[in-house]
């Protein structure tokens, strides 16, 4: 009988100590989502330790034009994904302060990414396929 009091103990214990280890992967997870996010709220000290995702799409209707005309995002490391559900090319591209980086140009579908490491100001985005971005495609980029 009291061999297996022993065993139960040993049991709880290893039952509880598995709880402690699950807890523990949750406590690190949260802490790994935590240290995701704080290197973007340090990114302005460290231009080139934060990285913003900002996503954009080309007018579905087929004009010259995203669907938005400015985005924000802090310094560091930023990258542009552009959709593209419109029937003709477009592509997606930062300029400005001696930057000037283009994604692939994509068909109707796709998308088109440009990463740059941008610090803070003011710079372009654009559609560098020929005319586009004469044609009214283009917005302000503001890194701060």
């Amino acid at each position: 009988m009291k061999r297996i009091a022993v065993l139960a103990a040993v049991a709880v214990v290893a039952v509880a100590a598995g709880g402690c280890g699950s807890s523990k992967k949750k406590s690190a997870s949260t802490t790994s989502s935590s240290t995701t996010s704080a290197p973007a709220s340090t990114s302005s000290a460290a231009p080139t330790t934060g990285a913003s995702a900002l996503k954009l799409s080309a007018d579905p209707s087929g004009a010259f034009k995203f669907n938005t005309t400015s985005l924000s995002a802090k310094a560091g490391k930023i990258t542009i994904t552009m959709s593209n559900p419109s029937a003709i090319t477009h592509a997606i591209a930062v300029k400005g302060a001696g930057i000037n980086k283009k994604g692939s140009t994509v068909g109707q579908g796709s998308t088109s990414t440009v990463t740059v490491a941008l610090k803070p100001g003011t710079y372009q985005f654009y559609c560098p396929v020929d005319g586009h971005a004469a044609a009214g495609m283009k917005g302000t980029l503001t890194v701060k």
